[in-house]
């Protein structure tokens, strides 16, 4: 067996994973992964089949969307449930093909290879997996546009996956999820052919962002300013980290009364923003920094860990025992706690542990104020408009996107300090660790550094752009005084990045290094129609965002 894998920013020497992942997945894992994604394409061939004489598979659907978010990077590193999922595909696409011979639809013109093999034993499984996986299609620049556009899915999967959790979905993301996934075993497809559809899924991108955004908000209500503190309480406490709002919900009610308190981590802080969990006075704040350090974190909480999605990394031994894991997320070894039969998930075997432990250690003490989505700063519109106008504020930069473990992220940091004090960040995604802490002031009392939220927040960013765009009645986004400055880490990021593309937006700084999947001419492409470039020393890029 032999692995490939270069979808996060850390692949390994900027090319590629090819004996284990950076982010700790096993060669086998990779490809058990590799291989259910190819069982998701051909699934997808029978799917868009089958919408064409009316039959929609909700089941295919929703197998697929929970598929792509399995294997983004640090969700899931558990071999026994990629076997698991690519038997129940296979029976999927079975059952489907059955469906559709009886509703007299036209099977016969699906015989490609991802609609017709069959395996039933791991053995089977890893004897194939090797030969389908990236490498497999031979031209760089159809693969750096195929991988483009599945990681895209991946991270298009993972927020459709949250706001379907709260009841909100809608038919047409799932159809293109299909037609994307099956679009990349289509081998008559250009290069051109594949750079529309990586806009188009960019289009489906911001589709998707806006209906979490309104599952979240509506479920929620819309975040509000928040000083978060993020010292500790002498409670025992379970520490919860990831992006689903539900998980959150469910945890503050049944540890509510309990002594328990709860804290978020890394990618959770705003929940802490939203008004619906404002009134569990056990819900404390935050505890600690974005998902790299959770090594030294975890261990220093002392009370069990609930992982609702990735990041996770590969647990140690000195805290293993106290990671639970939920929804998509998986390792070995590690407790899973399941959605029950109504919906809901009982979180009392995390509850009782919590009672076990002592409180949290102290790491650090303070707050930091975050809650700045679109709704409340277009309701500082007024007061925006005006500090530019009057010149208090020269240019606004979007720092959105991921952290992660190299050295040279330390960049954003040092970026943050060096940027004039006119100037105003916008962030959203754990990048924020690297500047959310620094005291920048405020202009006119709008703090320098406003915090939108999750990744998928990043769609407020968007929003608070196209209402400026309006505001100042220019034609064109990229006349607003805002520059974009991010980092990236895994495929959330990608999908953020499309959607940016589509709507229009140019000259986008990215780093801290350029994906490793885009070939020369892709990375060409990008550059000469939307003018993205590498990430540079603090120096150089000031000079080129300041002019």
């Amino acid at each position: 067996m032999s692995m490939f894998c270069f979808q996060c920013q850390e692949a390994s020497k900027g090319t590629g994973c090819t004996i284990k992942g950076i982010c700790g997945k096993p060669e086998d894992v990779a490809n058990l992964q590799d291989l259910l994604i190819y069982v998701m394409k051909g699934i997808s061939l029978y799917a868009i089949e089958a919408r064409k004489i009316g039959i929609v598979n909700k089941k295919a659907d929703k197998f697929i969307m929970n598929g792509l978010f399995a294997t983004i990077t640090n969700a899931n590193f558990n071999k026994n449930e990629f076997v698991a999922r690519i038997k129940k595909g296979l029976a999927l696409r079975e059952e489907l093909k059955d469906q559709l011979v009886k509703a007299g639809g036209d099977v016969e013109a699906i015989n490609h290879d991802a609609a017709i093999w069959t395996g039933e034993s791991l053995e089977e499984f890893e004897a194939k997996a090797p030969h389908i996986g990236v490498l497999s299609t031979q031209n760089q620049d159809i693969r750096s546009l195929r991988e483009l556009i599945i990681y895209g899915l991946k991270g298009m999967a993972a927020y459709a996956a949250h706001a379907e959790i709260l009841g909100y979905e809608k038919d047409e993301i799932f159809a293109f999820m299909e037609k994307a996934l099956a679009a990349t075993l289509e081998d008559s497809l250009s290069v051109d052919d594949l750079v529309a559809l990586t806009l188009e899924t960019g289009k489906v991108g911001v589709d998707v962002m806006a209906l979490l955004d309104e599952a979240n908000t509506t479920t929620y209500g819309n975040p509000e300013i928040t000083n978060v503190d993020i010292g500790v309480r002498n409670n025992p406490a379970i520490l919860i980290s990831g992006h689903d709002l539900k998980d959150m919900e469910e945890l503050l009610e049944q540890t509510q009364g309990t002594g328990v308190d709860v804290y978020t981590h890394g990618e959770m802080l705003p929940a802490n923003y939203y008004p619906a969990f404002k009134k569990y006075d056990h819900f404390v704040g935050n505890y600690g920094n974005a998902w790299w350090k959770q090594d030294k974190e975890f261990a220093s909480f002392n009370g069990p860990i609930l992982m609702t999605t990735n990041c996770l990394v590969p647990p140690k031994k000195e805290y293993k025992d106290r990671v639970y894991t939920t929804g998509n997320v998986g390792f070995e070894g590690l407790t899973h706690i399941e959605e029950g039969k109504d919906g809901k998930k009982d979180f009392s075997q995390i509850i009782q542990h919590a009672k076990n432990c002592p409180p949290p250690t102290e790491i650090e003490r303070g707050e930091i104020v975050g809650g700045f989505a679109h709704h409340t700063v277009l309701s500082l519109a007024d007061k925006v408009v005006e500090g530019v106008k009057s010149g208090a504020i020269k240019r606004f930069f979007v720092m959105a996107g991921c952290d992660g473990r190299m050295k040279s992220r330390e960049y954003y940091t040092e970026f943050a300090q060096a940027l004039p004090k006119d100037t105003i960040i916008l962030t959203a995604g754990c990048a924020k660790y690297r500047y959310n802490k620094l005291d920048l002031g405020d202009i006119g009392g709008i703090p320098r550094v406003l915090d939108a939220g999750q990744c998928n927040d990043s769609y407020s960013l968007a929003v608070i752009a196209l209402k400026l765009k309006e505001v100042f009645e220019l034609n064109d986004i990229n006349e607003l005084p805002i520059s974009y400055n991010i980092a990236w880490y895994e495929q959330k990021a990608v999908i953020v990045l499309l959607a940016l593309l589509y709507l229009g937006v140019k000259n986008i700084h990215l780093g801290p290094t350029l994906p490793a999947f885009l070939s020369p001419n892709v990375a060409n492409v990008l550059v000469d129609n939307f003018g993205i470039s590498p990430m540079g020393t603090v120096k150089e890029d000031l000079e080129i965002f300041l002019g």
